[in-house]
């Protein structure tokens, strides 16, 4: 007999899954604000699957922003990455599914992350090892937190994946205004004047994302401005 909740939407299951994760540290709006972009990422442009998860040709999506990963394991479940039926475990002493994602645990997380202002170095590393192999093309993905933009290693990534034509990498920013120091132009000048593609979306508007995550930026990495209210979830 097929499980009623194959017969749900997207939504419907998403919001299920969201809510068998509870805890005093789930660092709720922080997840939630990325969670439409997450959704686009794995629903539409991704060549990655549950099969594929070592796969050297695979996209890689980087969890920068690693608090409150609930988006993200519900996505991942949605997708058959991880069953739902660990949801619940979400935080427990010897669960999976930690309050920041743990690379060791699962195979379907690229790092684990949390302290901010990794992801980006190391998806720029990822790069370089890969073209050391010959290998060219898999696309990077690394979202992080406007906040995250006030750490040193970001500010050195930008300038380093602008000037070295990394066009396989691919960065979205949540804007939230939670960043210490303002951008003059816009957090996506920041990017441009290091030799980036810029853009700005509304992040709960999947239109709009799935155009920008489409744009063509030969020759250039591209840096997705994602203006979000975290109570503004469409998912």
């Amino acid at each position: 007999m097929n499980n009623p909740k194959d017969t749900l939407s997207d939504r419907q299951k998403l919001n299920y899954y969201l809510s068998l994760m509870t805890g005093d540290e789930k660092h709720e709006p922080s997840s939630i604000s990325t969670l439409d972009v997450i959704y686009v990422l794995y629903n539409d442009i991704l060549n990655i699957s549950p099969n594929s998860t070592s796969d050297d040709m695979r996209d890689r999506f980087y969890l920068s922003k690693g608090q409150g990963p609930m988006a993200f394991y519900a996505i991942l479940a949605l997708k058959g990455f991880i069953s739902p039926d660990i949801l619940n475990s979400y935080g427990d002493y010897d669960s999976l599914l930690g309050y920041h994602p743990d690379r060791t645990k699962l195979d379907c997380v690229e790092i684990s992350s949390g302290s901010l202002g990794h992801g980006l170095p190391m998806s720029i590393g990822s790069i370089l090892a890969l073209r050391a192999r010959k290998i060219m093309g898999p696309s990077h993905w690394v979202l992080i937190g406007d906040g995250e933009l006030d750490e040193g290693s970001n500010n050195e990534a930008i300038a380093y994946a602008g000037r070295n034509n990394l066009e396989e990498l691919n960065v979205i920013v949540m804007d939230n205004n939670s960043a210490t120091h303002g951008w003059p132009g816009g957090i996506a000048k920041r990017f441009e004047i290091e030799g980036w593609e810029g853009s700005y979306v509304n992040g709960r508007d999947h239109d709009e994302l799935r155009a920008a995550f489409k744009k063509k930026h030969d020759g250039k990495p591209h840096v997705i401005v994602a203006k979000v209210e975290t109570k503004l979830a469409k998912l």
